[in-house]
């Protein structure tokens, strides 16, 4: 089976068919052991798993949550709550208690998946304050404790196998509709109250349909399943990978990315911007400490590689001499940088946040293919993405066919198309405000269209601080800028009604360490390391290299280094690695009101 959609079949419908054809082919398997779920299997579980929800006492048009991290049962359980006619709704598995219970609360959740120990422990708390009436557990290793409003992911495949479920799961699967809601997804929130985006079976065939014209993926492909499918970016490109009979391989932690990717040696990833900025600092970071040999040939190579793409992009031919350069440059340094992302990369997916120009391009020129777009989760994800072909740098590519997208008032972006959200759930008045009055979504993001109809993304309307001497300051792009750093993990910006811009710092420290070793310092604790003042001047003067092509007005004047990263279980990053700016300054509302108290100069606090 192909693939391809058409325009008015139920992605249920097409799976359930898909499970037949396909057969013994291998769907989902996970990362570092465990079953491989082929696609009649797959089917299998899907029915079992909506016949078992049924006798749960779900009905059609309820709401059930799924709180894992990424595990073959994550889309098991999801396949299984759609084909129950059910909408799934993705809660972090990081959530807190009062943030869990407010989604619940909002969307009517009464059944609850749960992933590892600490999901199956926020789920005993939420069925003892009675806020659900099951949970469901997915991973194969946690035992069901007792309770019989706990059962097992199997529990419930054999609960559904009883065969007086046939006629109401039958009357499920033919009512099936393209204006059913497939999901509510509740938008991480970097600022306000969370709110679920309403996706419906229509706006998801109409993405399926939409990325078959812009890319090729089959049968042959393996997708590592690296972000958290709790985000629509992740969850769409699953289903796409599956609709196009292609593998799925899930990595629980991300943060095991480096060698799951040289293991699985997947063709396809998704991932955000900021995976490709820590790799870029890395592989530059080793050419320093390489040797004048190596070091020097890295610096050939990558020169030649750079030079092909500028003159692609002008339009002009190569020349035998650089022909020659290219291919060694390929043989003899290419392919190894290629090798630790796994050698078969077809093409990578990047989106969530800003991509740096210099790092795109050096991906591109060393033959590893980035997928650059930008989309959000009231769009089904993508709205753009680059096309086959030379890269459009500095672009996020065209818009995928049949969207309409247009600059409003401040050149904010505006999509209309098959593929945007009905609304808000809940939220008649948020939904009234994210349209216009002739059905274009505000997304919030100011941009601009080129002459060739590229996209291009200049900032977030919302996150724009302008400092007390009334200059706007676009927090990305000078985050962008430092995060290149070899020696820098994490930065946010501070600048909003302050007199200039201050930065709080993450190093790497395992790079940093290694760097103060050499200069002969010595230290009890990442703490007394990050007070060293031959520590403050080397980071001094790494950002002062790093803002030479920033606006005076846009540099950062003072920063803070910091000894524990910004963390999403604490609330300071959002699933897809954003910075939730609101949570940081609260963190650290000591150290920021420091640096604008003048009180240690250069600024050797350290948190």
């Amino acid at each position: 089976m192909g693939g391809r959609l058409a325009r008015d079949i139920h992605l249920i419908r097409f799976f359930r068919e898909a499970a037949v054809q396909r057969g013994e082919t291998p769907a989902l398997l996970a990362h570092g052991g465990g079953e491989t779920v082929t696609w009649i299997e797959l089917g299998r579980r899907m029915d079992l798993a909506a016949r078992g929800l049924i006798a749960l006492g779900h009905r059609a048009g309820d709401k059930v949550g799924i709180c894992a991290r990424n595990m073959p049962e994550w889309t098991q359980a999801d396949l299984g709550i759609l084909a129950a006619r059910g909408v799934t709704v993705s809660l972090y598995p990081t959530s807190l208690l009062e943030q869990a219970t407010f989604i619940l609360r909002d969307a009517g959740i009464r059944i609850l998946f749960a992933g590892e120990a600490a999901q199956l422990d926020l789920g005993t708390r939420l069925l003892d304050l009675g806020e659900i009436d099951h949970l469901i557990l997915l991973d194969p290793a946690l035992a069901a404790p007792g309770d019989p409003r706990i059962l097992g992911f199997h529990d419930l495949l054999k609960l559904g196998g009883d065969p007086a479920l046939d006629a109401a799961h039958q009357e499920r699967l033919d009512g099936m509709s393209m204006d059913d809601l497939f999901t509510l997804v509740y938008t991480s929130g970097t600022t306000g109250e969370p709110k679920g985006v309403m996706l419906d079976f229509a706006n998801l065939g109409a993405a399926m349909r939409l990325h078959d014209r812009r890319l090729t993926v089959g049968p042959d492909d393996s997708s590592l399943c690296m972000l958290p499918l709790c985000h629509i970016f992740e969850r769409a490109w699953t289903f796409y990978v599956l609709y196009r009979g292609a593998r799925n391989v899930y990595l629980r932690d991300p943060q095991t990315v480096v060698k799951a990717i040289g293991e699985v040696r997947p063709t396809l990833m998704c991932s955000v911007p900021r995976v490709y900025e820590k790799a870029y600092a890395g592989i530059y970071a080793r050419m320093e400490n390489a040797g004048r040999l190596m070091g020097g040939l890295f610096h050939w190579a990558v020169a030649a590689g750079l030079e092909v793409q500028r003159r692609r992009a002008a339009g002009q031919g190569l020349g035998l001499g650089l022909r020659l350069r290219a291919s060694l440059a390929e043989r003899l340094v290419f392919r190894k940088l290629r090798a630790l992302f796994g050698g078969r990369c077809r093409f990578l997916p990047v989106a969530g946040a800003s991509l740096a120009d210099d790092v795109n391009l050096f991906f591109q020129a060393i033959g590893l293919k980035l997928k650059y777009g930008y989309g959000l989760s009231e769009t089904c994800a993508t709205v753009s993405c680059y096309e086959d072909g030379l890269p459009p740098i500095g672009t996020i590519g065209t818009p995928l066919d049949t969207l309409e997208v247009r600059l409003g008032e401040d050149n904010e972006i505006q999509v209309k198309g098959p593929t945007i959200m009905r609304g808000y759930y809940n939220r008649p008045e948020e939904t009234a405000r994210a349209f216009t009055a002739d059905g274009f979504l505000r997304t919030g993001d100011a941009g601009a269209l080129d002459g060739q109809g590229h996209l291009i993304f200049t900032e977030r309307i919302k996150e724009l601080m302008k400092t007390s001497n009334g200059q706007y300051v676009a927090p990305q792009r000078v985050e962008g800028t430092l995060a290149k750093d070899a020696y820098i993990e994490q930065v946010a910006i501070i600048a909003d009604s302050r007199n200039f811009v201050s930065a709080l710092i993450v190093p790497y420290f395992d790079r940093l360490e290694e760097h103060a070793r050499s200069m002969g310092i010595t230290w009890r604790s990442p703490a007394e390391l990050l007070k060293n003042s031959r520590i403050v001047d080397f980071f001094e003067s790494r950002l002062a290299e790093l803002q030479k092509g920033l606006s005076k007005y846009e540099q950062v004047k003072r920063f803070t280094l910091l000894h524990r990263p910004f963390s999403m279980d604490l609330g300071e990053l959002t699933p897809t690695l954003k910075l939730r700016r609101k949570s940081i300054e609260q963190a650290f509302r000591a150290e920021i009101e420091a640096m604008y108290a003048g009180i240690q100069g250069k600024q050797e606090h350290s948190s």
